[in-house]
C-alpha cells in the first residue's frame, strides 16, 4: 500500500504545511509505507496521475483548500480513502462561527461571541471589552487579533484579519492557562499547556519560534482537571463530526472553568508541533503514529 502525502497548497499557510508533509513523509517511509509527495498548490492532476486503486491519501494542508472542506470534496469525487475528516464537517470544522453553533447547540462552553464584519466592529457591544477578532476561516492564528485594551485597537491589524476573511468573530477576551487536547480516533491524548513568552501572545510567530513553552503533562493544571479538559475534547471531536484526528484548544480560567477556543482538523506535524508531542508522551513515536493513521483509513474504508 502506498500512501500519497499532500502538502503546500495556497494558503497562508503553505510553509508550515510542507514542513508538517516532509516530517509525515519521513515518518511513513520509517513505519515502512512506500509514499510519494504532491503539492495540490500545482494543480489537481497530481491527484489522477499518481493514485492508483489501493492508495490512500494523507491531506497534510493547513488552512484554506486543506482545511476547509475543498481537496476532501475532491478525494470523495474521486472516491479516494483518506485520513481526515470528511467535507461536510471539515468545512463547519474550519469556519469560527458554524463551530461555534455546533458547540453551543450542545451546551459545550465558548466565549461570547458574535459574527460581524469590518464595517460592523465599532458597533459591536464586545468591542468595548478586552477581546479577540478572528477570521472565521484561517490557522496557526493567521487572522486573529488579541485586543487587551480597547483604547488601543489598531485599525491596520483589524484590516489584516478581515483580509483572510469578509467576516469575522469577535469574542471576549478569557483569560488563562491556554491548553491543548489533541484526539486520536475518538481518545484524548495528554494534554499540553502552552506557555507564550513572557509579554507575548500565542500567534503565529510565537508558535514556531521555538520560543513557546509546550508543557506534557501540564505543571499548572492539576490530573482531576486534566481528564475534565480530555472528556471535553473528546465531546467537541465528536459534535463537529471530527473523524481520526484533530486537536482541540481552550483556555482554563482561574476558577477552573474551560472555555472552548477553537478545533484543528489537519493540526501541524512539524518537529515542533503539538500533536506528535503529545503523542510521544503517551508511548507513541512519530512512524508508530502513521501506523496508527493508516490502520484508521484502512478501517473506515474496510480496506
Amino acid at each position: 500500500m502506498k500512501v500519497l502525502v499532500l502538502g503546500g497548497g495556497n494558503s497562508p499557510e503553505r510553509d508550515v504545511s510542507i514542513r508538517s508533509a516532509t516530517a509525515v513523509s519521513q515518518a511513513l517511509e520509517e513505519a515502512g509505507f512506500e509514499n510519494a509527495f504532491a503539492d495540490p498548490g500545482d494543480g489537481l492532476s497530481v491527484l489522477d496521475v499518481l493514485i492508483v486503486q489501493e492508495d490512500i491519501v494523507f491531506p497534510i494542508l493547513h488552512g484554506a483548500g486543506g482545511e476547509d472542506g475543498s481537496i476532501q470534496t475532491e478525494l470523495e469525487q474521486r472516491g479516494l480513502p483518506y485520513l481526515g475528516t470528511d467535507s461536510t464537517n471539515s468545512t463547519i470544522c474550519f469556519d469560527k462561527w458554524l463551530t461555534r453553533k455546533a458547540l453551543q447547540e450542545a451546551g459545550l462552553p465558548v466565549a461570547k461571541g458574535e459574527l460581524i464584519t469590518e464595517e460592523a466592529y465599532e458597533s459591536s457591544d464586545l468591542r468595548k471589552l478586552p477581546h479577540v477578532v478572528k477570521a472565521v476561516g484561517g490557522g496557526s492564528s493567521i487572522g486573529t487579533l488579541i485586543v487587551r485594551d480597547p483604547k488601543d485597537a489598531s485599525p491596520e491589524k483589524l484590516a489584516e484579519v478581515f483580509r483572510v476573511s469578509q467576516s469575522a468573530v469577535i469574542e471576549e477576551l478569557i483569560e488563562g492557562t491556554e491548553i491543548t487536547v489533541p484526539i486520536l480516533d475518538q481518545s484524548a491524548l495528554p494534554v499540553i499547556e502552552i506557555r507564550p513568552p513572557e509579554a507575548g501572545e500565542f500567534d503565529y510567530e510565537n508558535k514556531y519560534n521555538g520560543k513557546t513553552k509546550e508543557l506534557c503533562p501540564p505543571v499548572s493544571i492539576d490530573e482531576a482537571l486534566q481528564t475534565k479538559a480530555k472528556i471535553l475534547a473528546e465531546q467537541v471531536h465528536k459534535v463537529t463530526g471530527a473523524r481520526h484526528l484533530s486537536r482541540v484548544d481552550m483556555i482554563v480560567r482561574p476558577s477552573g472553568d474551560l472555555i472552548i477556543l477553537e478545533i484543528n482538523t489537519i493540526p501541524g506535524m512539524t518537529n515542533q508541533s503539538l500533536y506528535p508531542k503529545a503523542a510521544v508522551v503517551a508511548g507513541m513515536n512519530f512512524p508508530e503514529l502513521m501506523e496508527k493513521f493508516v490502520e484508521l483509513v484502512k478501517r473506515d474504508y474496510k480496506l
